[in-house]
Parts: C-alpha cells; sequence; structure tokens
C-alpha cells in the first residue's frame, strides 16, 4: 500500500485531523514525504528567505490505525527508506548552536550519489534517518518541529532502516505522520539542519495491547533505547535514564539500586539534537544485558 503527500500532510501532531487513510493493524504501507522544507528549495538560486516558512517540517498523515487506543503502544518497524538524488542544508540568523555569530540566510544544494552525499569536495557517508515521526498526542497540537512524549521531531540517527519504534498512544486510532527526512545528520543536528531530502519510508505499523508508555522507545538489532524531549537537555538526559532503569527493575529480579549500578556499568547517555523547542536525548541499553537478566520489554 503506498500514500502520496498529495493524499494529506499535517503541520501539527493534533488529535482533531481527519485520518487520510485507515489501516488494519499489522499492515506495511509506504509513506512519501516532502523535504523539511516541502521541497521549496530545488537550485542554489532559490532566496531561503523568500521561501514559505510556514511550510516547514510536513509530515504525511495521519494514519488511523485500526484498534490502537488510548493507553495502547503503537510497535513501528521501520523496513525501508528511499531517499531522493539531491539533499539541502540551511544555516542563518538564530538559527542553531551557530546562529549568534550568522548575518545572513545560507542554503547550499548537496548531490547525493553511490551512497554518499558531496560536500564540496568531500564525500559524506549515507545515514538515512527520518526526523519528525509520531503519534497524536494527549492534549493540545504540537507543532511538527517541536519533539515530545508522542515523537514528532526527535531527530535522532538511530530511527532509520531496522529500527523499530515504540510510541504511546494518546488518541483513538493513533494518528500516525512522518516527515522530515535525512540523508545524513550528526547526534545534535547543530546547524537545525540535517542533509534534508525528500523520500519514501516503508513501515509496518501494529497495535500492543496491555503495555503502556510514557515516552517513545527504540530498538535495533543491538540495542534498547529510552527516547525523551525536555526543555533541557540535562532533563530529558535524566528522565531518559530513569525511565529505563525503572523498566528495567520492574521487568527483572533485581532492585532498583543494583539496576542503577549496571546501567551506569554499561548504559549510554546519548545526545539526539540540541536545537528544537525541546531538548532530545536517548539512554541506550545494550541487549546482552538484557537477554543475561532475561528481561523483555515487548512480547
Amino acid at each position: 500500500m503506498k500514500i502520496g503527500y498529495e493524499e494529506g500532510i499535517i503541520y501539527d501532531f493534533n488529535k482533531v485531523h481527519k485520518p487520510i487513510r485507515t489501516i488494519a493493524a499489522g499492515s506495511t504501507v509506504t509513506i512519501q514525504t516532502y523535504d523539511c522544507f516541502q521541497n521549496q528549495i530545488q537550485s542554489a538560486d532559490t532566496e531561503v528567505t523568500a521561501i514559505d516558512w510556514d511550510k516547514i517540517n510536513p509530515a504525511t498523515g495521519p494514519l488511523y490505525v485500526e484498534g490502537a487506543m488510548p493507553g495502547d503502544v503503537l510497535k513501528v518497524k521501520i523496513e525501508r527508506i528511499d531517499i531522493g538524488d539531491q539533499g539541502v542544508m540551511v544555516v542563518g540568523p538564530d538559527l542553531g548552536v551557530m546562529g549568534h555569530a550568522l548575518s545572513k540566510m545560507e542554503s547550499k544544494i548537496l548531490p547525493i550519489q553511490d551512497g554518499h552525499v558531496q560536500f564540496n569536495e568531500l564525500q559524506i557517508p549515507v545515514n538515512k534517518m527520518i526526523g519528525v515521526i509520531g503519534v497524536a498526542p494527549e492534549g493540545e497540537g504540537v507543532n511538527c518541529g517541536t519533539p515530545g512524549a508522542h515523537g514528532g521531531n526527535m531527530d535522532n540517527k538511530m530511527v532509520t532502516e531496522g529500527a523499530t519504534l515504540y510510541f504511546p498512544v494518546f488518541a483513538e486510532g493513533a494518528l500516525f505522520a512522518l516527515g522530515d527526512l535525512h540523508a545524513a545528520m550528526g547526534d545534535g543536528e547543530v546547524s537545525v539542519s540535517g542533509v534534508e531530502v525528500a523520500g519514501e519510508v516503508t513501515v509496518t505499523l501494529d497495535v500492543i495491547k496491555g503495555m503502556s508508555l510514557h515516552n517513545p522507545m527504540l530498538e535495533n538489532e543491538d540495542v534498547f533505547t529510552q527516547i525523551v524531549s525536555a526543555p533541557t537537555l540535562d532533563e530529558a538526559a535524566k528522565t531518559a535514564a530513569v525511565e529505563m532503569i525503572e523498566r528495567i527493575a520492574d521487568k527483572s529480579s533485581l532492585p532498583v539500586s543494583e539496576v542503577t549500578m549496571l546501567m551506569s556499568a554499561v548504559g549510554q547517555s546519548e545526545i539526539c539534537q540540541i536545537v528544537d523547542p525541546l531538548m532530545t536525548a536517548r539512554f541506550v541499553v545494550p541487549k546482552w544485558v538484557l537477554d543475561q537478566l532475561g528481561v523483555t520489554f515487548f512480547e
């Protein structure tokens, strides 16, 4: 099943949005996306200040997933990410960590070929990932440029092919959407843009009953991670660690004190992004530890 962006896009995650499609739990769909500028910057001749800045970070959707109800978990397996043949990056005043030092808006068109992004004479390995992905939040709508407990603009480079995301469901049908693909992006996304690119994402969407989450989690072949967005990076990183420690303690025979020691020995606090309205961090635990503890998060 293929879903084009012409069927509908959103600029905020919101439970009031009418779904563009209803799909059965367990379905695999391919979702077409604009880049974060809604494909408005296609050449070096484009004047960045002239684009419509109200059309930023569009996400294709939302999709209504049958059976998803508040209190459930939406499971999203990222099967494949296909991207276009050129990306774009921008910098400018008040954007990112160097906005204070920049006097004008600039953009750069970056060709993508043979698994690499061409940046001047440099060849950057492609690292395809999804910047904006999530579900409708519990309360009022949240702009697609802002992350939160619902997901959104987490800008987590681990959100890539082969990863599985777990989102708390706050609205009937979950109302899932995604967009803002990157051909490459480093932890932090310090300029406020990765290599922004249009493309298609193939995902399998399923519903897990009897399991609740406060914030999104991510699993890949090697690790489980807890993702948290908060007003400060300190708060995001600490909350991610706390939620992971509490979950492991709940699922294992170890007391909180020993799980805390174990996570201090083998867990990793990592940055996702430091430039959005909220900061996003992740706490990463290798699966070999969970296997030895006999811990399974999602049946």
